[in-house]
Order: C-alpha cells, then sequence, then structure tokens
C-alpha cells in the first residue's frame, strides 16, 4: 500500500523535468520548448558516481604520502608530506594553522569519500536507511566541499609568504596535484548523483 507522502510523485503522473529550461515535460521523450532529450532519472547516475569516487579513493594514497611542499633552505632541500607538515606546524607553535590543514587535508577528504560511499551503497543495494538523513548528509558534504582547497591555498599563501630566492624558496611538490584531483573528483561524484533515486527507493519500500 502506498503511503500518502509518495503518492503524488511526478513520475507516476508521466511529468518529466527538461534539465534544459526547467519545463514539465509530460509523456514525451524530447522537451517541446527547447528540444533537449528528457529522462525521468539522471541516466548513468550511480556508474559516473562510482567511477569517480573510486577514482578519488585511489588518487588519495599518492595526495597523503608524497610530498606536498618542497622547502630550500640555504642549498638543503626538504620535503613535507600532509602528516609531516602537520607535526611540523605544531612543533612550531603555529597550532591554528595546523588544525586547518588537518581538518582540509585529511578530514574533509575522508569525511566526503565515506559519506558518498554510504549514500551509493544505500541506493546501490537498496539499504532501509532513513533517505531524509542520507539527504542532510549529502547536504553536507556538498557544503563542506566548497572549503576542500582551504589546504592548497595555504600552501600557496605560505609559499609566496617565504619565498627569498635561492636563500629560501618553498614550491608546491607532486602530492598537491594528486590531492587537487582528490577533491575534484569528489565533487564530481557528489554532482553526478541523482538523489531522487534515494526517494525511489523509499517510495519502494512503502509499496
Amino acid at each position: 500500500m502506498k503511503s500518502n507522502s509518495f503518492s503524488e510523485r511526478g513520475i507516476d503522473r508521466s511529468w518529466t523535468l527538461c534539465r534544459g529550461c526547467h519545463n514539465i515535460v509530460v509523456a514525451t521523450d524530447y522537451c517541446p520548448r527547447c528540444h533537449t532529450q528528457v529522462n525521468p532519472r539522471r541516466p548513468y547516475s550511480l556508474q559516473y558516481a562510482w567511477a569517480l569516487l573510486v577514482t578519488a579513493v585511489i588518487m588519495i594514497f599518492p595526495a597523503n604520502f608524497y610530498p606536498i611542499t618542497q622547502v630550500t633552505n640555504q642549498g638543503v632541500t626538504g620535503y613535507d608530506t600532509i602528516f609531516s607538515g602537520i607535526i611540523s606546524l605544531v612543533e612550531s607553535e603555529m597550532v591554528g594553522i595546523a588544525i586547518i590543514v588537518f581538518i582540509a587535508s585529511i578530514l574533509v577528504p575522508v569525511m566526503k569519500i565515506v559519506g558518498l560511499s554510504i549514500i551509493l551503497v544505500a541506493i546501490t543495494l537498496k539499504l532501509r536507511l532513513s533517505r531524509r538523513w542520507l539527504m542532510i548528509f549529502y547536504h553536507v558534504i556538498e557544503f563542506i566541499g566548497r572549503w576542500s582547497m582551504l589546504d592548497l591555498f595555504v600552501i600557496g599563501i605560505v609559499a609566496s609568504l617565504i619565498n627569498m630566492g635561492q636563500l629560501l624558496d618553498a614550491k608546491p611538490a607532486p602530492a598537491a596535484t594528486f590531492f587537487a584531483m582528490v577533491i575534484l573528483f569528489t565533487q564530481l561524484a557528489a554532482k553526478s548523483i541523482d538523489t531522487r533515486l534515494l526517494w525511489d527507493l523509499e517510495y519502494h519500500h512503502e509499496q
């Protein structure tokens, strides 16, 4: 038996939202206004999201194990990974910056990957999890995603401030590229998820 909250779904009335002009299309494959092909749900949404998320998971390992900064001090070159850089900041009594780097470089990417994985697994395996809480989780992931590049901005600012030519020179190392790729792919994965699939599952569970 259908729950009252799901009895008036547009898809049950053959209503489809055109992603080109946001026109409501009824029982047709193409929007009569802008001639964009319309689909009840975004095609291959789960496949794209999974592929992008798996890529982000692969990229997170070199992002954390390769050096992210290169510092040359009086001809001596040293390298720091994300973790060793945080430790160096704490030892230099810059705890505030260390906390920012930890949150932006380690906590946020891991939270996004775990959160997206839970959402995708719930949709793929049709788990009976609260869709409302999953949507809240999804919006949190989208919100914190805009701060994900904060660590790279910190590196860029610090490098520009301490760059003194041959005496002292700081620049990003290879891990910075991998870290940027992690952020990019997690953002794309989040954008690829058609969240209406969550509510489709809850609707079917209410049958």
